[in-house]
């Protein structure tokens, strides 16, 4: 899908998507709700994922928020429709999808990401926070539960009692604090951080995306399972790499002392 292509689709509505040099940016775009996630945003979420996950053109994907935030979480403001369950069950498709998306993604977090709208920066791999950032798991203050993947992210990401901390409690995390805990991998000003996102969706876009695809499975799939299985996992994966043209690109840039280009081709015919 050409980049012209997200811009057309995607070019207004509650999120916008815009590609350029292998960097897909989508960007949640309510701003007068703080980004909180109506059922069109969601279903737009899904939309720009779907169509992006096996998109050659996309090597990478970056999500931030309009206005200054991230996002607020989901809209509860709005009147429901259908049984809670279903409702659940169809906003449920949209965190898989993104924990499963085959291509490094980063969450730029300024301004509040709470509830819903943290846990879509914590199903991200690298997360950089403004210190405008505020985090969190906000569920229990509207008499509700943790969703969107929580209950499996946080444990993961700050262990067991700080997981039970935050949705317990459901107070704000500050940037700083969200560092020392692991839910952010970095912190920047607001003057910082949109250079720096840009510097590293570009390393990212310029990496091979094979085997950075196969990193992310790797490392999402080895904390669920025993050591033999893991290195059965990176057995196999090896084996796709060098199938790749980009291995062969590597040891040839070595050999020259110059820059590899990666393409991800492949080079078995």
């Amino acid at each position: 899908m050409s980049a012209e292509e997200y811009g057309k689709r995607f070019g207004e509505g509650p999120v916008l998507a815009a590609c350029a040099d292998g960097v897909l940016r989508m960007t949640l775009n309510q701003p007068g709700r703080k980004n909180a996630m109506t059922v069109e945003a969601w279903e737009a979420m899904f939309d720009v994922l779907r169509l992006a996950e096996f998109d050659p053109d996309v090597r990478v994907l970056v999500i931030t928020g309009a206005g200054g935030d991230f996002c607020g979480g989901a809209d509860i403001s709005a009147a429901p429709v259908g049984h809670p369950l279903s409702r659940v069950q169809h906003i449920a498709k949209t965190p898989l999808l993104l924990h499963e998306f085959p291509k490094p993604v980063v969450a730029q977090v300024e301004g509040v990401a709470v509830g819903a709208g943290m846990n879509i920066a914590l199903a991200c791999d690298l997360v950089v926070a403004s210190t405008t950032a505020r985090f969190a798991q906000i569920f229990v203050k509207r008499g509700l539960s943790v969703d969107w993947g929580g209950s499996w992210l946080l444990p993961r990401l700050v262990g067991l009692q700080q997981a039970k901390r935050l949705a317990l409690l459901g107070e704000f995390v500050l940037a700083e604090e969200a560092l020392e805990l692991g839910l952010a991998t970095w912190v920047k000003s607001p003057e910082e951080i949109g250079p720096f996102v840009d510097d590293l969706a570009g390393r990212l876009a310029a990496g091979p995306p094979i085997a950075l695809s196969q990193n992310k499975s790797l490392i999402d799939q080895g904390v669920m399972l025993s050591f033999p299985d893991a290195l059965s996992n990176e057995t196999r994966a090896q084996a796709v790499n060098y199938a790749t043209a980009d291995s062969a690109a590597a040891r040839a840039a070595f050999a020259t002392r110059t820059e590899p280009v990666f393409t991800g081709e492949w080079a078995l015919g």
